[in-house]
Order: structure tokens, then sequence, then C-alpha cells
């Protein structure tokens, strides 16, 4: 590692902290209904949308209305990406004819089984794409589809998050805020004038913008270049706020119309990690101790650094085998200049592991790099990240309130060590809420071990319409642990709603398709409907007074017992797998084995 390196990283992080506390303010006063800056000129619109759709902004619900309202949008969001998928051959804004006798040869069918995980991806706000988008979407499916769902996929995240705030912050209350003025004041106070910002700053810095069709250039060797175009950047802006992470074209955010300059670069690392981050203050503003708020600030910090520094170690020592001692099978120096086989000269190995830790950590799955060229070190460290339930920041909303989930747990251990009920700021955490923790923790793991456990060595219909594995690898580019490693990490993708991937699978077939839709499905809402139960119940209770045995939550202790809670349940849950995959990966390496 270099000092530049870590200076670059620590710069990134001290940017992240100075903006944390005002835009986590401005965030408190607007899902407070508080009046902001911006209330002259949103205000009135405001209040347009709730006369148009009905809203009572006056009418709070339960926590059982709250989570009736965000299955429905959801099931309309699905269904409205599914349609306009299946049939945009005959709609406007298609300027390479997808879906039409008259598509190019290169293009992607949109069939039934990838319409439907792609509306499922978009919908959860994971943005798993089996597909190249720039051979697959039209303009107007991009547009309507996709950047719209970036929006409300994103708005939903937060609104939980809120949510699940009011039921550590109310009591003896009976619910937990309105979902659609939360959604609402959400897309319209927040994502929308800070997109239209980053939008702009993006095309400055050379991303396009435009609805014009495909350019064909001539390279320097003479041959033919086809260069896409279309309205990036305003899908730009919003997949890295929203932590989104589908990209416009293949290559995702290193491709130079995605991700032009070194500032950029850093921009869009800032967008994925501020409401994220932001969203702590929030937390201790609206339990009236911002020590609360800072307390989870720093154990996702420390789980930061931890993660960033390894992959950046792991990654500028490189392969050892390529060392200057390497023929000799003398294995005790660093591949000279790193390991840079996928990854861009622009940003060099610092950029590219903090980007790379800082997609998996908030859930974004946007990519600068390619994730399946690193070590097996390096790619270790965004595989648990995503498996930690995307704690560490996460996606916006859906860091705080599985980090919550995971203080429900860790204050429940922290009860038990000392004898007494566990309590978290001023609740007492019963038999109801532990439940619904295990819940949510257990559910994602089984999907993730059970799915990747079945496309390893299973035997489905083989060669039938599931085009499903055979008894080896499963259309992977390698095989042994670098091929398990491949599965294993999509399938944590798809329930850590990230949306990265180890690109050497070929997730394009059904049994990808509609596995991959379920694993997100029960990643998003079977975390979320738990999460909305822990805050119905809690707001109920009375607050409980301080006394000299109850485990103060706001500092140093309580902030180990976390981060020891976050690891140790990771490491019980993934550890086999992982010892299968990316850790025996490097011990073979280290012999002299690659795959």
């Amino acid at each position: 590692m270099t000092v530049l390196g870590i200076a670059q990283i620590l710069v990134f992080f001290a940017i992240v902290l100075v903006i944390t506390k005002p835009l986590g303010t401005f965030m408190y006063r607007v899902f407070e209904g508080e009046r902001t800056f911006l209330h002259p000129v949103l205000r009135p619109l405001e209040r347009l949308i709730y006369r148009v759709c009905g809203i009572r902004e006056d009418t709070e619900q339960s926590w059982i209305h709250y989570s009736a309202s965000l299955i429905s949008l959801s099931i309309f969001s699905f269904l409205f990406v599914y349609l306009l998928q299946r049939l945009q051959g005959y709609l406007p804004l298609n300027p390479m004819h997808f879906s039409t006798p008259h598509a190019p040869q290169n293009a992607t069918p949109m069939t039934p089984d990838l319409a439907y995980n792609t509306a499922v991806s978009f919908m959860t706000n994971t943005n798993w794409q089996a597909y190249s988008p720039d051979t697959t979407l039209s303009y107007l499916t991009q547009m309507a589809a996709l950047t719209v769902q970036n929006f409300v996929s994103a708005a939903v995240g937060i609104a939980v998050a809120v949510a699940m705030i009011r039921g550590f912050a109310r009591h003896t209350a009976k619910t937990i805020g309105n979902f659609w003025v939360d959604v609402t004041r959400c897309t319209l106070y927040l994502l929308l004038p800070i997109c239209i910002i980053a939008t702009l700053l993006f095309v400055s810095q050379g991303s396009i913008q435009n609805f014009k069709g495909p350019v064909t250039a001539k390279t320097l060797e003479g041959t033919a270049q086809v260069i896409e175009q279309g309205p990036l950047a305003s899908q730009l802006s919003m997949k890295m706020l929203g932590t989104n992470g589908g990209g416009y074209f293949n290559a995702n955010s290193a491709h130079p119309y995605e991700n032009p300059t070194p500032l950029s670069n850093v921009f869009q690392m800032l967008l994925i990690f501020s409401l994220g981050a932001s969203l702590t203050y929030v937390f201790g503003k609206m339990v009236r101790d911002t020590r609360q708020g800072w307390a989870i600030f720093s154990a996702m910090s420390a789980l930061f650094f931890a993660g960033v520094l390894l992959c950046y170690w792991a990654e500028q020592r490189g392969n050892p085998m390529l060392s200057e001692m390497g023929l000799a099978h003398t294995y005790t120096r660093s591949q000279p200049g790193g390991n840079m086989e996928g990854k861009e000269i622009r940003f060099g190995i610092a950029q590219s592991t903090l980007f790379a830790t800082v997609t998996t950590d908030a859930s974004c799955g946007a990519v600068n790099s390619m994730h399946d060229s690193y070590t097996p070190l390096g790619g270790l460290v965004p595989l648990f990240n995503i498996q930690t339930d995307e704690v560490i920041f996460g996606g916006v909303g859906a860091g705080l309130y599985s980090m919550l989930i995971y203080a429900v747990v860790a204050v429940f251990i922290g009860g038990l060590m000392v004898g007494r009920t566990p309590e978290y700021v001023g609740k007492k955490i019963e038999q109801k809420e532990v439940k619904m923790a295990i819940i949510a923790i257990l559910a994602t793991s089984l999907c993730i071990l059970g799915f990747t456990a079945l496309s390893s060595v299973g035997q489905f219909a083989k060669g039938g319409y599931w085009n499903a594995p055979g008894p080896a690898a499963a259309n992977t580019n390698n095989n042994a642990a670098h091929g398990l490693s491949e599965i294993l990490y999509a399938y944590s993708s798809g329930a850590g709603n990230n949306g990265s991937a180890f690109a050497g699978i070929n997730a394009n077939t059904p049994w990808y398709n509609l596995t991959m839709g379920i694993d997100m499905l029960v990643g998003r809402f079977l975390f979320i409907i738990p999460a909305l139960a822990i805050a119905g119940s809690l707001a109920k209770k009375k607050l409980v007074p301080v006394t000299s045995g109850t485990l103060p939550t706001n500092g140093t202790l309580f902030v180990i017992l976390l981060i020891g809670t976050v690891l140790i349940v990771g490491a019980l849950t993934y550890f086999p797998a992982l010892s299968l995959g990316p850790i025996v990966e490097h011990f073979q390496m280290l012999s002299g084995k690659l795959f």
C-alpha cells in the first residue's frame, strides 16, 4: 500500500464525515414535517400530489397498514416494469428496434424469465442485470421503467428506515407514520434536488445525455466500432444516490461515459455513502440522543476501514506467482505494481478497491473494476460485505434498519451477559423483537446457501427449459474454488439487494433468472416486514428509565459489541462456504495453483 493510496481513502471518508450531520439534519426536518429552504418551491407541488392521489397527510398508519401500502406499491412497480419490457418493441424511443424483428444481431431477447428477473431486481433496489443494458433495453424502458424504479425503490428503503426509527423514538403510540407521505417527501425534497445537481455535474465531466442512435467510429486499426448513445447522466445520478447500481452500459462505472474523470469517480462514491451515513444522524436526532446515532456510525466506519484496508493490501500485493521470485516458487515478494487485472488504469488500485468496498458496503452494486479479477482475499472483502446483510452504511435506508436489527440482537446478547432484560434507547427488547430480528437474518442466509448449493451440485431437468446446471460448476467461466465463489457471490448479491457480480458467471438462464428473483424478493421483504413489525411493537411500549444496571448503547463498549455481533453472525453463517471458495483459493494461489 502507498501513502498516496491511504491518503485518498482518508480524504474520502473525511468528506463523508463532514456531510453526515448537515444532510442528516435536513433529512430529519423533512421527515418530521418541518419547514426547509425548499418548501417555498416544493410545498405547493407536495400538496398537489396529495390531492391528486387521495393521500391524507395528517393520517398515520399502523405497522400493518404501512407494510400493506409498501407491498401494494411494490406489486404495481413489478407489473409496470415487466409489461414495459415485454412491450418495448411496440413503443417509441427505441432507435435500435430492440424486441422487434429488426433488432441488431447482438441484441439480447427480452424473454419472460429475463423480464421477470429484471422487474424484481429494480423493484427491490437490487438492480441485478443478467443482460447488457445497451443491447437489450430501449431508451423508454431505461427511463420510464429502470430510472423511475431507482427513485421509487430508494424512497421505499428510506421510508422503512424512518418508520423503524419512529418505533424507537415514540412511546405508547399505535402508528409509525404514513408510508405515502414518507415516500413523497423523500422523493420530492431529497432525491430529486440532489439528482438534478448530480446530473449536471456528470454532464460537465463528460457523461452523455441524449436520444441519439448509436454512432459508428473508425478505430486506429481501421475497424468499425459502434458507440452507444442515450439518456445516461440522469440515470447515473440516481443509480448512485439511491444505491441502485444498475448501469446503462455493461461495463458500468468503468465505462468512460459513465465515469469520465477521477472527479466523477469520487463524486459517485460520495453519492453512494451520503444518505446511508446521514441516516445514522437522523436516528440520533429522532431518539433525542445524537450519541446513539454516532455510535452506529462508528460501528459502520470501523467495519468499512477493516474491509477497504484488507482489500487494498491484497490487491496491492497482487499475485505472488507473478513476483520476481515467483518462477522459483518462493512467493515472498509482491507482484510488481500490484494486481491491475480488471482495473482501469485511470483509477489505479487504491480508487478501484475503495470503490469496490464502498459499493458492496452500501448495497449499490455499481463497479469501476471487475471483482472477478481480484485476488482471492481481495474478492473476499466485497463478498463478505454483502453477507453482513449490507449493514456497513448499507443501501439507502436498508443499511440503517439492517444495523438496527443487529443492534436488537446485540443488546439481547448484552442482556444475557449481565442478567437483565435487554434495553435499547429506552425500550425493552423482548421476545417478539428478537424473533423478528432472527427471522430476517436467517431468511437471507437460507436463500444464499441453499441456492448456491443447488446451483453447484444439483441437476434439474438438465437440457430442458430450466437450462439448469449439471453436477459441476454452473455456467461459470472458472472451475473449483473460484467457480463456487462466482455462484456464491451471485446469490449473496441478490439476497443482499446489491446487484454486483463476479462477472465470470453467465446468469441469463431460466434457472438463474427465476431463482435469483426469489433470492431478491426474500432479501428485500423478509428484512423489511420484520423491521416494520419491530417498529410497531416498540412504538407501543413505554420508555424505561435508565438505571445503574442499564447497558449504555452510546459508547465504545456498545460499538465493540455491535461490531462483534455483525462479524460473529456472519462468520458462523458463511465461514464454511467461504472456506470452500476464496479462502481455499488463497492458499492454493500461494502453493502455485490458479483457476
